[in-house]
């Protein structure tokens, strides 16, 4: 009753290739199936269901390596022998073709060609039957999301295995899924090691530089490796310094031979608006992109921006990514090298101006959407540039309040920082020094980034070649910030001193005092950093008189808030507590929480100084507050170890201790990560 069916002759197929010779790490995915199949084999969840273990990434990452690999330990528990089927081998027009492989693996099973039957549902009925008493393992390769090819080279019995290798699980398959295994790029110290192995030489030789710079090239593709470890052992002589320059042309032109056949195949498998994002997302100039983004890239709408990702996704051409800097939304990231083959596909099938287009929007609409979210975490504040207008087919985002605008200008950074490079090299120079200007606001709760000197050279550099005078100045003021800040003094003198000549030039209206007053301050405030009080005082008063002359309330407060800085370094406390006093009155009726925050935490330092620990207190308590919701990781530090001194004196030390760990814990994260809003 348990035999196979009457006159068929019971095979006992093996279809593994050799082990491979060289293997790194899958440590961890390896003892997972282990132990599924062991739960399996006790039992399980479902013990009438086969073992199905599904392996995905991308092309090149060793997914059907791997996949052989666990095959080999499952022999012991189904020992009817390996069935494998490339369903690529047989695709047209992105389908497999099922029939054909059911034939193939009847005739492994031991059924004579002239038995095989014609039709897919004779076939799958037969491959039933045959499969129906067998313990065997089942690996399929290159599975897709095509409804229903794996589900039909399922094998009858329950005691088989399946393993499914392809760019994504199929999302529909039933059943269910036991183990899944999404496969990363190897780390670099793992990509290392398989390239020392591969090319013979356990060592990092003579340059590990070089050595690790090749293991980056390949970014973390076993495949990539392969070629690059048999490209050294074919020209040992030549050093892993010119082997590097060597390989490096000859991945960026041609591509690694594994990979570039089946990367074109799938291409061309695409329709035509997936093409065409997958050119674009090419030359995308930050690492990774928000999906809206995407839609403003192909600027055909949300649906047809959303079918194209949704194929390049299950081509296995382009990742879901969490954001790194907000937990609650995703990025679209292509791998290096998938990357260099959008490239090159783009090189030959990109019609005229379909790249430059494509940027085009990318910027305008990074810009429209930063100068949103500035506006609606900012408040009113002295812009110069034009707003953009909203782009056809790519909606806003919709920001939903304070706090979701300021999270998106700190995901979006590294993006706006690229864009500003990306306009400046492409002659828009008025996209290039405007997106500057959001990215000042950014960069008041996150000092400290290189990004921003380069992206305010840029800027300036922008504002000039469009003969935009008043945009130069604003730029001068800006740049002269982040140079101070890295102890650049005497450069940011120059930028300010220009600057300042600069604005006294312009004619007697209103934005050009205000522009001059700013000017004005931002020198004082270089002095201010250097400790020359003295120095710092004409300028701000000057900069006073001119907000006062146009009525600007906002301007007068910070000046205000400026002089009473200077004078607490001149040690007049008493007069720098009024002016403080006033500076923080005036924020508060301004509803200007940011400058509510600093003048209160200013005016609670000279308190304390003053004697008067218990007003500095409650000041510094809301000005931590205040930088807690603004995530401003380097203002959390400040008043974190000012509360932390300020117990100390008090001989608190419990407390003082709890507040200066909170502010070294925070001072010991990356720059530029959101800061951990839990408490001391």
């Amino acid at each position: 009753m348990h035999g196979p069916p009457s006159g068929t002759q019971r095979r006992t197929p093996c279809q593994l290739p050799l082990e491979i010779r060289h293997f790194e790490d899958r440590d961890g995915e390896q003892a997972r199936v282990l132990r599924a199949t062991e739960d399996w084999l006790g039992g399980g969840p479902d013990p009438a269901r086969p073992l199905i273990i599904s392996i995905s990434g991308l092309t090149g990452v060793g997914k059907t390596t791997l996949g052989f690999r666990i095959t080999r330990p499952l022999l012991e528990s189904c020992p009817d022998g390996v069935l494998h089927a490339d369903l690529d081998e047989g695709r047209r027009d992105g389908a497999a073709d099922i029939a054909d492989v059911l034939g193939q693996m009847l005739r492994a099973l031991g059924v004579p060609q002239d038995e095989v039957e014609r039709s897919l549902t004779a076939r799958r009925r037969q491959y039933l039957d045959e499969t129906r008493h067998r313990r065997l393992v089942v690996v399929l390769d290159n599975v897709r999301r095509f409804e229903g090819e794996a589900e039909l080279l399922m094998p009858a019995s329950a005691g088989s295995a399946v393993v499914l290798v392809g760019p994504r699980t199929p999302p529909d398959f039933d059943p269910g899924v036991a183990v899944e295994l999404p496969l990363s790029p190897l780390t670099e110290d793992h990509a290392v090691r398989l390239l020392l192995r591969i090319a013979g030489d356990q060592t990092p030789a003579a340059d590990p530089e070089a050595v690790a710079e090749l293991a980056r090239l390949c970014a973390g593709l076993p495949a990539a490796l392969r070629v690059a470890g048999h490209w050294v052992r074919r020209h040992r002589r030549r050093g892993w310094a010119r082997l590097l320059a060597g390989l490096t042309i000859e991945l960026q032109r041609n591509g690694v031979p594994e990979t570039e056949p089946v990367w074109n195949a799938t291409y061309h498998d695409l329709g035509g608006p997936a093409r065409t994002l997958y050119r674009l997302l090419a030359a995308e100039p930050g690492p990774a992109i928000s999906p809206q983004a995407a839609v403003a890239l192909l600027g055909t709408g949300e649906d047809a921006a959303e079918e194209a990702l949704e194929e390049l996704e299950d081509a296995g051409l382009l990742d879901l990514v969490p954001d790194l800097d907000d937990d609650r939304a995703v990025r679209l990231r292509m791998h290096a090298l998938v990357r260099d083959h959008a490239r090159r596909r783009a090189a030959t099938d990109a019609a005229d101006g379909e790249a430059a287009g494509g940027w085009q929007r990318n910027i305008r609409w990074h810009l429209r959407q930063a100068q949103r979210a500035d506006e609606l975490w900012a408040g009113k504040r002295m812009t110069l540039a034009a707003r953009v207008s909203a782009l056809p087919g790519a909606p806003d985002v919709d920001f939903r309040g304070k706090t979701a605008a300021l999270r998106w200008l700190h995901s979006e950074r590294r993006v706006l920082h690229a864009c500003v490079r990306v306009a400046h090299d492409a002659g828009l120079h008025a996209e290039s020094w405007a997106l500057c200007e959001p990215l000042w606001t950014h960069q008041l709760d996150h000092p400290g980034s290189a990004d921003d000197i380069d992206s305010f050279t840029l800027g300036r550099d922008a504002a000039l070649r469009a003969g935009d005078l008043p945009a130069a100045i604003r730029m001068r003021c800006q740049l002269a910030r982040p140079l101070w800040e890295s102890e650049r003094f005497v450069e940011a003198g120059r930028e300010l001193d220009a600057a300042v000549s600069a604005a006294a030039l312009l004619g007697s209206g209103h934005q050009d005092r205000k522009l001059f007053a700013s000017a004005l301050e931002f020198r004082g405030r270089l002095q201010a950093e250097q400790g020359k009080w003295s120095a710092a005082v004409p300028d701000y008063r000057h900069s006073l008189r001119l907000h006062q002359q146009i009525e600007n309330p906002y301007g007068e407060m910070l000046l205000t808030y400026l002089l009473g800085q200077a004078s607490a370094g001149l040690d007049e406390l008493d007069r720098s507590a009024q002016e403080l006093g006033i500076a923080h009155t005036m924020a508060r009726e301004l509803k200007r929480e940011r400058m509510t925050a600093r003048t209160g935490f200013a005016l609670g330092r000279v308190l304390l100084r003053l004697g008067r620990a218990a007003e500095a207190r409650q000041l510094y308590e809301a000005a931590l507050d205040a930088a807690r919701e603004r995530r401003s990781l380097s203002e959390q530090v400040r008043v974190l170890e000012a509360l932390g001194g300020l117990y100390r004196e008090e001989g608190d030390e419990g407390t003082a201790e709890r507040y200066l760990a909170a502010a070294h814990a925070l001072r010991s994260r990356p720059t530029g990560s959101p800061p951990d809003p839990s408490r001391p």
